[in-house]
């Protein structure tokens, strides 16, 4: 099925779906309501499922392109503009590096899985780490990790945090975890005052700017060892990279998604912990709509004008929200156009799954909306990646670290909805 094809189905389901949720009215008894909730719900994941795909066939239509460029640099046109299939021939530095590197990534892979390696392999492996030591070097006598293998644990984390994702919050790496003062300042009810000509400027403080400060820290998160035999992997070793950095970034994402969204105490501060009341719902279970456009209005306008204004909640809360329509008979959830970049919208604004986001229930704060740019998310150095093997021979293990904070600027930004 090609990618306009499932363009077209999804939009087709959430179509169908809204048109059963359509019949639903004051008249329509319990059983039938539920019969067609139920039905609708069901195209719904249908549909969910589908945009999941199309993201995966997206992905891989560009990382196939990549390849396809990549390839094409490497082996260039000859000089009568026919000859191929003649890698780097005029020393082209890019490609060279490229080459290195893939040479250095399979010779990684063989080692990380136990299988033996050549004389020439060993020699690359060794003149690699010793032009990279930093950092994320291994600490247990390994060699040096792929970058690859970091930028792959580092997509991860943002495919499964929304906390990571730099269109959400502003994430931004320091080279050290030293306590960071973060200016904090809310000067939305602040105005400037018409002047008369030749008049004074009036100079009372009471215009004066009152800026606070939070601290960001640098706690530390580890994967836990990732172990596997090295049988297991001795003939498939080029997908190592891959494999490994989703498992340490999917991981990483989990604990640290977690701790960014409802973190206290010793830990950062999550952003549905830190964010301000916006509106208390009446009920313990369920979301009224004018609750949510009562929440709406509560963030001050110039945090929504901002590019990262949206709202965040659990999956199973958005499901209930995708059923509520306004006075006018207006569902408040929009389908956005993926072909296009434009997002799923509730009432015009985007919004981040984050399932880590309490769920509908009494006491919890189960909707933040607000502008996100006044979250930052502090990340420390690079992942930390160490490789064992005499420690878990004949086995192998690899373990991701990292440290970062969290913290919301500007309480004001983000508000809550709290269940009864």
């Amino acid at each position: 099925m090609t990618l306009t094809e499932l363009y077209e189905k999804r939009g087709k389901l959430f179509a169908d779906a809204q048109a059963l949720l359509d019949q639903i009215n004051d008249d329509t008894d319990a059983t039938t309501r539920k019969d067609l909730e139920d039905r609708a719900e069901k195209l719904m994941d249908e549909a969910d499922e589908l945009t999941k795909r199309i993201k995966l066939e997206e992905r891989s239509a560009k990382a196939q392109q990549a390849e396809e460029e990549r390839r094409s640099r490497e082996r260039p046109l000859g000089g009568n503009g026919t000859t191929r299939g003649v890698d780097n021939p005029g020393g082209d530095p890019q490609a060279e590096a490229e080459r290195r590197s893939a040479e250095y990534r399979s010779a990684f892979a063989k080692y990380i899985c136990g299988a033996e390696l050549s004389a020439e392999e060993r020699t690359v492996l060794r003149r690699a780490e010793t032009r990279a030591q930093t950092v994320g070097t291994p600490a247990d006598g390994g060699y040096t990790v792929p970058t690859t293998l970091m930028a792959e644990i580092v997509k991860s984390m943002a495919d499964w945090g929304p906390m990571f994702d730099t269109d959400v919050a502003r994430v931004f790496t320091t080279p050290s975890g030293n306590p960071m003062t973060l200016p904090t300042v809310n000067d939305t009810a602040s105005t400037a005052e018409a002047h008369t000509e030749g008049g004074a400027v009036t100079n009372d403080g009471g215009k004066d700017v009152a800026f606070g400060t939070k601290t960001l820290a640098a706690y530390a998160f580890d994967t836990e060892w990732v172990q596997w035999s090295w049988e297991l992997d001795e003939d498939s070793v080029f997908a190592m990279e891959q494999l490994l950095g989703q498992l340490l970034g999917e991981r990483l994402a989990r604990k640290g998604n977690n701790q960014l969204t409802v973190g206290t105490g010793s830990a950062p501060n999550g952003i549905v912990s830190a964010s301000s009341l916006g509106k208390s719902a009446a009920s313990a279970t369920a979301i009224a709509p004018d609750e949510l456009l009562e929440l709406f209005h509560s963030v001050n306008a110039a945090y929504r004008r901002s590019p990262k204004c949206r709202w965040q909640f659990a999956d199973t809360t958005l499901a209930a929200i995708r059923k509520m329509k306004d006075g006018q008979g207006n569902y408040l959830w929009q389908m956005g156009d993926v072909r296009v970049g434009a997002p799923d919208t509730l009432l015009g604004k985007p919004y981040s799954v984050n399932d880590d986001v309490p769920a509908i229930a009494t006491g919890n704060k189960s909707v933040i909306f607000g502008d996100h740019s006044k979250y930052f998310v502090r990340k420390v150095g690079a992942v930390r990646t160490i490789v064992a093997r005499e420690r878990f021979a004949p086995d192998l293990g690899i373990l991701g670290v990292m440290r970062l904070d969290g913290e919301l600027a500007d309480t004001a930004a983000v508000k809550h909805l709290i269940q009864a």
